[in-house]
């Protein structure tokens, strides 16, 4: 006798193909509800057909970026509080592809996990969808990969992968110089930068995710899970209204490192009285002891996303943009020079 076993089905190793089907079928909708000008296909092919002419675009160049949700996808494994992270996800690549001046068009999706919950897939992928939404951006395809033995029971990874476009010409950065205003957009908390250092102020102040939050209503875990911000609409007006230079996300390196990206060979200062540091940085600042350097380099501190403007444009693209939904602090100007200096403390 050979010992061999007999019979042997992909869903006895793991993989449960049925269950994967059950997804797409469950997504379908969710996917329908952001399809835009430009969209040729459904989801279930092997690819993806995007018309680029159908957009509106007569020389276009495309813009793609690719992102993840980072260790804030611990916390929402955790809690089960998985509906939002979809959202992060978007944000993360769409913000940064309208720095650029581009248009998001189309997003895909990676989801991947040991064993498939088709319930848990399916709410991360329908918040990708309203992520998407919310950016004009149509969800055009993506991969659920079920992978027994990669991953622990219940945990799953996210990566997305966005494409934009810009006709030809009209790039950002361009044309910054000294005396450039410096706009910021009010952040939603944390969004998805810095979350291993959070993970830690959490552990040490001895709370629990379900505890009562303590900056805010809720819970802790639910107030640390608030989405991402999408910044693409009002950008994008702000962009095509004129006199927008660059734009630079806030993201892992603050506005320490993320400013000086899309104003190279200027510096910048920055008046950090010109907006209050909300609650939930307060808190982290207080019960991690991290001193003000560290957590302008870690978090966006409140500022998700700064508008570089030429002077004369700040106040009407100000009004433009809280017509638009913004909160926005003038937190000061581009300067010869290197780097960014800042004047006053967060507080």
């Amino acid at each position: 006798m050979s010992g061999k076993p007999n019979g042997i089905t992909y869903a006895d190793a793991g993989v449960d193909i049925d269950a994967g089907n059950e997804l797409v079928e469950r997504i379908k909708p969710a996917a329908k509800r952001t399809s835009r000008s430009g969209v040729m296909s459904g989801l279930g092919g092997f690819g993806a057909l995007f018309d680029l002419k159908a957009a509106g675009y007569e020389d276009p160049i495309l813009v793609a970026a690719t992102d993840g949700v980072g260790t804030k996808l611990r916390i929402a494994i955790d809690t089960g509080l998985v509906d939002g992270v979809g959202i992060d996800l978007v944000a993360m690549c769409v913000n940064d592809l309208v720095c650029q001046g581009a248009e998001p068009l189309f997003f895909l999706d990676y989801f991947a996990t040991g064993k498939l919950s088709v319930d848990a897939a399916a709410r991360v992928v329908e918040g990708i969808a309203e992520g998407c939404y919310r950016s004009g951006c149509a969800l055009i395809g993506g991969e659920t990969a079920e992978m027994p033995g990669m991953y622990p029971a219940g945990d799953f990874d996210l990566a997305g992968f966005a494409v934009g476009a810009m006709e030809r010409g009209t790039a950002l950065p361009d044309g910054v110089q000294a005396g450039d205003v410096l706009l910021g957009l009010a952040s939603d908390g944390v969004h998805s930068n810095g979350y291993s250092l959070v993970r830690k102020v959490v552990e040490v102040s001895g709370l629990g995710w379900d505890a009562a939050c303590p900056f805010g209503d809720g819970t802790l875990g639910e107030a640390l899970l608030t989405p991402t911000r999408l910044y693409v609409k009002p950008a994008l007006a702000a962009v095509r209204a004129g006199g927008v230079h660059a734009l630079a996300h806030i993201t892992g390196g603050g506005l320490t490192e993320n400013l000086p990206r899309v104003i190279e060979g200027f510096g910048a200062e920055i008046d950090l009285s010109a907006w209050s540091l909300p609650p939930v940085f307060q808190w982290l600042r207080e019960q991690g002891g991290t001193d003000q350097a560290d957590l302008l380099k870690t978090f966006n501190c409140g500022i998700g996303m700064v508008v570089v403007v030429a002077a004369d444009q700040a106040e009407p693209l100000t009004a433009l943009l809280e017509g638009e939904g913004e909160t926005v602090f003038r937190l000061g100007s581009v300067t010869d020079g290197e780097g960014v200096a800042y004047t006053g403390t967060l507080s």
